[in-house]
């Protein structure tokens, strides 16, 4: 009898290893890929931020001497690209979130076909290019006459002569922040949407029977309960949206610095010294702030949304 107790577990034994062997064997893949494209680089990254690194020399080690010279001696950093980047992911990272769920919410009230063609239409400006969009958004701002918005502002004589909307300070950051919400409705709008739908609506019955009145009720006790998990990862993906956004500044003014330094933003700082002054060392270090800054906004929005065992 022992025998065969002792037998059968050792078949059992035996399959747990060859389950796991094949289960190593199916996500080995996706780890190597994820350990030379994602930790490598950021260890590298981390490393060169306490070098002095051109491309040409080998690195030098310098210690701190980056994140000392970044807070204390990078005037443009924390007179310009702090303030502009705090404002830009302030009205493009709350309003386009907030914007994806009401539309999401908005889209699960109407019958399915026409649900998934405006889905469609709301989703597509997610999936152009950054070059294609800013072709696009750069004739309709374009600064002399025949840009599309300085000609119906012309006819409508509401203005007398042609606006710079992407040279002059005053009006590009306002801008960027038009076209970013507007090609922000990708993955997290996906999600939002597809959580608003997949909520039981026996709940909102049971609720109605129990007294709840109106939509917005319903949309605070039971909506937004029900989805945690997709407005978490909604949140997250609009901090990361948000503060990779940084570039679109730069495809609309046509220049590194922006103009003035008006729209310039974490990314583009970054792009600044690393591909066109090749301080890569310092380019590093700015992208360990901005890694760290991603970070703690993540931790925000996860304590915000997950769920409470």
């Amino acid at each position: 009898m022992e025998a065969v107790v002792e037998k059968k577990k050792t078949k059992k034994l035996n399959y747990r290893k060859k389950q796991g062997i094949l289960g190593t064997l199916f996500i080995s893949p996706y780890a190597l890929a994820f350990l030379t494209f994602i930790v490598i680089p950021v260890f590298m990254g981390i490393f060169l931020s306490f070098t002095a690194f051109d491309l040409i020399r080998m690195p030098k080690f310098i210690g701190f001497n980056n994140y000392i010279n970044l807070l204390t001696a990078d005037d443009v950093f924390m007179q310009k690209v702090i303030p502009n980047t705090i404002k830009f992911a302030f009205f493009t990272g709350p309003i386009g979130y907030l914007l994806a769920f009401l539309l999401a919410w908005l889209l699960a009230q109407i019958p399915q076909k026409s649900r998934t063609v405006l889905a469609l239409l709301i989703y597509s400006p997610s999936l152009t290019a950054g070059v294609a969009m800013g072709v696009m958004w750069k004739i309709i701002f374009s600064g002399d006459q025949s840009g599309y918005l300085n000609a119906m502002l012309l006819n409508m004589r509401m203005i007398e002569q042609p606006i710079q909307w992407l040279t002059d300070p005053k009006y590009l950051m306002t801008v960027m922040i038009i076209v970013t919400i507007w090609g922000s409705m990708g993955i997290g709008f996906l999600a939002m949407l597809a959580g608003v739908l997949n909520i039981n609506p026996e709940l909102y019955e049971a609720a109605y029977v129990d007294g709840m009145s109106n939509k917005f009720q319903e949309i605070i006790y039971i909506t937004i309960p029900s989805m945690k998990p997709q407005m978490l990862f909604g949140a997250v993906m609009s901090i990361v949206g948000t503060f990779n956004a940084g570039a679109i500044g730069v495809i609309l003014s046509g220049t590194n610095p922006t103009p003035q330094n008006a729209g310039q933003l974490i990314v583009t700082h970054i792009d600044d010294y690393g591909f066109i002054r090749y301080d890569m060392g310092y380019a590093a270090a700015i992208s360990v702030m901005l890694l760290l800054l991603v970070y703690l906004m993540g931790k925000l929005a996860k304590s915000l949304f997950q769920e409470k065992e």
